[in-house]
């Protein structure tokens, strides 16, 4: 059941249900639904978070009491944000106490097929993903133009439907259809053997020859030489919200080199320069000693792959300190928790499902995991630009065809969304936020 929603509201005013706080013991919180309250609640979770950064135990647990009060998963868009900020706060400030964090955490079950359920209703309802996959598949058909085996490597398969559209456009192709084999990287078998059924049915109709490789994996533990590439095949790299997960690394060990390079270069009055320009903020650091990373594109480069798409969050969520990566964050979510306030197809509870096991342990990730259990690492393009081209990878421009096609495909969502060129690649915004980049890559 549709429920009424205002397009383009802002995060701080849309509102939903009362707030949670009546009768609150606490007379000076404002009421998060005025723009006053949600400028105090955004407040009070920075102040949470400096203290959760101090591991004052007393002073976070009394905000946390405070910002119950206001928080709230079925309130204004700044209510449920807080609700799961605070959640990810207290789970941060349990894993100090190992017997209470496991013991709460010890019968949860994830289950495929919500999960499965989840990404599909977040892929329905924002154009995000269908726009990366618009623009993934157009400029596919555009370098394998005139090939005669195709192989994609799929880091993360979860939408049949961008590969359906793929294999109806190569069945249009004048050419022919060329020989098509993609292999999918999941840690799900469910997955993949869904996957494969889809595919195999669809190209079997268009009678396209069609091989599905699944690998079951996660990207951390891929072993390259399991993707089964072969000579004469023009290969393919697509990674849609996945590579950020490479840069996953022991912040102590940086911190020591860090340490002991600044060390070295003071002992010479002349390289004092150096050493303050050594000091850069931690996303820069995190990027040169990503060993994962550095691995994994050196051995894709080995195979000079035609083309490489990367689809990445347009998010700075990598720095050392918890403080810098709430701040960014908060904008971050507020602004997709907006998208979904001003999406009319969606029912109230698909929209909650969406926010909790979707954003909620994005969420939950960035703030309360460290070192490598901190998957969710979300770097801004030009980082991704200077980390590409460091290992050999030149950019691909995207024609004007494939941005025709998504510029019309994101009106149809809402004039909100739109998309600008930047250094040859492209970045999705909602109103005047950028959320999504996708760019395109060949082997230099």
């Amino acid at each position: 059941m549709a429920r009424a929603k205002q397009e383009g509201r802002s995060s701080l005013t849309s509102s939903h249900e009362s707030s949670p706080g009546l009768g609150s013991p606490y007379p000076w919180l404002r009421s998060p639904q005025s723009e006053e309250g949600g400028l105090q609640l955004i407040e009070l979770l920075g102040e949470c978070a400096s203290h959760v950064t101090a591991r004052c135990l007393q002073s976070v647990n009394t905000r946390l009491e405070h910002i119950s009060y206001l928080a709230s998963p079925k309130g204004t868009a700044i209510q449920r944000i807080a609700s799961y900020f605070i959640e990810a706060f207290a789970d941060r400030m349990l894993k100090g106490f190992t017997g209470l964090h496991k013991a709460l955490n010890s019968t949860k079950i994830s289950s495929v097929s919500e999960e499965i359920l989840v990404q599909k209703l977040f892929y329905e309802h924002c154009p995000f993903l269908k726009f990366a996959y618009l623009i993934t598949n157009q400029a596919i058909m555009e370098a394998m133009e005139g090939e005669k085996v195709v192989h994609i490597i799929d880091l993360y398969p979860v939408e049949p439907e961008q590969w359906i559209r793929l294999l109806q456009a190569l069945s249009a192709r004048q050419e022919g259809a060329p020989h098509l084999k993609i292999t999918g990287i999941h840690e799900q078998n469910e997955v993949l053997v869904k996957m494969d059924f889809q595919l195999k049915e669809v190209a079997d109709r268009l009678r396209i020859p069609f091989q599905f490789n699944p690998i079951v994996s996660t990207l951390e533990n891929l072993d390259i030489e399991s993707l089964g590439i072969k000579t004469g095949e023009a290969l393919a790299v697509i990674s849609v919200l996945q590579l950020h997960s490479l840069l996953a690394i022991d912040e102590e060990v940086v911190r020591r080199n860090q340490q002991s390079l600044q060390q070295f270069l003071e002992t010479d009055l002349n390289h004092l320069y150096i050493a303050s320009a050594s000091s850069s903020t931690s996303s820069e650091l995190s990027l040169s000693a990503s060993p994962k990373m550095e691995s994994f594109l050196s051995s894709l480069r080995r195979f000079s792959p035609k083309l490489m798409v990367i689809t990445e969050q347009e998010a700075n969520h990598n720095g050392f300190t918890l403080i810098e990566r709430v701040h960014n964050a908060m904008k971050f979510y507020a602004a997709l928790f907006d998208c979904l306030d001003s999406t009319k197809s969606i029912a109230p509870i698909e929209q909650q499902k969406v926010e909790k096991m979707l954003f909620g342990e994005e969420i939950k990730n960035i703030v309360a995991c460290d070192g490598a259990e901190r998957k969710e690492r979300h770097e801004k393009l030009e980082k991704w630009i200077l980390w590409l081209e460091l290992a050999g990878f030149s950019r691909v421009p995207f024609s004007y065809n494939g941005r025709v096609d998504a510029s019309t495909m994101l009106q149809y969502y809402s004039d909100a969304y739109s998309f600008t060129e930047k250094n040859g690649c492209l970045v999705i915004y909602w109103h005047e936020i950028p959320l999504f980049s996708v760019s395109a890559w060949s082997f230099r």
